[in-house]
């Protein structure tokens, strides 16, 4: 009985989950099919004020999103939640933390630029799908439902023990080393219509993404060793060949 709830637990992390990632393509697009956006929607109030919300908001996500990603606090975090379903409630908190940001974000609509050209607008929206494709398709050159938690709670249900991580650069790895990264700061920046509102998200999520690769790779270090000291000597960072590392 509790295995299978385990595994309910899990699917419906997971639908919140992708849910909440298919409401980011339309928040950070401006889509008019959704009533929130990053530039309508939420309250409208002096700039300063605005984005000081705003970046607390993206704060609170990047701290939930690190810390709890750390193996030190999975080893801590699973004396309290079992061991099958620590993922899953990741992913849960992490979505719920992306819905509260949809929900009290404040637009600053000023505009930064706005491209008129319709050749160039149509391939800046190239661009933002390109982006959205390389993150979805990143997971899955992995493992997209080991990482969002599905792969856990299906072996547990099924009486099976969980396995040791194995390096690999397939595809997209062997040119960058994040390209799930990658492929979010061209979505979060490729836009026709840059609102300074849309510029501060897009800003802020990559400053937390610099900080979230420098804590992921510390791990990864740990974890595979000289493997990955010479893969981040060989590989750049987001950029092919762009912040490969010196070490």
């Amino acid at each position: 009985m509790t295995r299978t709830m385990y595994l309910l637990f899990g699917v419906i992390a997971y639908v919140v989950f992708f849910a909440t990632f298919l409401y980011l393509i339309a928040f950070v697009g401006d889509l008019p099919w959704v009533p929130i956006t990053v530039d309508r929607g939420g309250v409208i109030g002096a700039p300063w004020f605005a984005a000081l919300v705003d970046v607390g908001l993206i704060a609170l996500f990047g701290v939930q999103h690190s810390v709890m990603a750390r193996p030190a606090f999975k080893r801590g975090w699973t004396r309290i939640v079992p061991e099958p379903i620590e993922r899953s409630v990741f992913v849960l908190l992490a979505s719920l933390m992306l819905i509260l940001l949809y929900l009290l974000w404040r637009p600053i609509p000023d505009s930064v630029w706005t491209i008129t050209n319709e050749i160039a607008v149509v391939s800046i929206w190239t661009l933002f799908g390109i982006g959205w494709g390389i993150v979805l398709l990143s997971t899955f050159l992995l493992s997209h439902f080991e990482l969002f938690g599905l792969t856990q709670v299906w072996r547990n249900a099924r009486g099976g023990q969980s396995t040791n991580p194995v390096f690999r650069v397939p595809f997209f790895y062997a040119i960058v080393r994040h390209p799930l990264y990658s492929g979010f700061m061209l979505a979060f920046f490729a836009t026709p219509d840059m609102s300074v509102g849309h510029l501060l998200f897009a800003g802020a999520m990559l400053v937390y993404v610099l900080i979230a690769i420098h804590h992921e790779e510390r791990d990864l270090v740990a974890l595979f060793g000289d493997r990955y000291v010479d893969y981040s000597r060989r590989v750049g960072m987001l950029v092919p060949l762009v912040g490969r590392s010196r070490k």
